[in-house]
């Protein structure tokens, strides 16, 4: 079939290099993998601790105005559940907004970091 012991030693030499490539490719895609998923995990871990502080920031300024409410509405009580009455305002417009606020976002970042937009070619 092949003419000469040339042609197999090419052919071995071509199928030696194309496993070679293989595994290259294989470790190119780990690495890429990896660099994505930490830096998806990074930004949740910097969205958890901004929520977290917020939820702390909240809560302070939610004391702060019902004390300076208690003189106003009559009883600290009073100014207590209008600020409860506020935060649960503010949780159900968060919810009727939830796609432009949360999902939105969310789905675009992650969309973002998962299509390459560098590699694709200059035009």
């Amino acid at each position: 079939m092949f003419a000469d012991d040339n042609s197999i030693d090419t052919l071995r030499q071509l199928f030696s290099e194309c496993k070679v490539y293989l595994k290259l490719q294989k470790r190119y895609a780990l690495l890429e993998l990896t660099e994505k998923i930490s830096m998806l995990l990074s930004g949740l871990i910097l969205v958890l601790a901004g929520v977290i502080l917020g939820m702390v920031v909240l809560f302070y300024l939610s004391l702060t105005l019902a004390f300076l409410l208690e003189e106003t509405l009559g009883g600290l009580m009073a100014s207590f559940a209008l600020i409860a009455a506020l935060n649960l305002l503010l949780i159900g417009l968060l919810y009727l907004f939830r796609r432009p606020l949360v999902i939105n976002p969310t789905v675009k970042f992650i969309s973002s970091l998962f299509t390459d937009t560098e590699d694709s070619p200059q035009a």
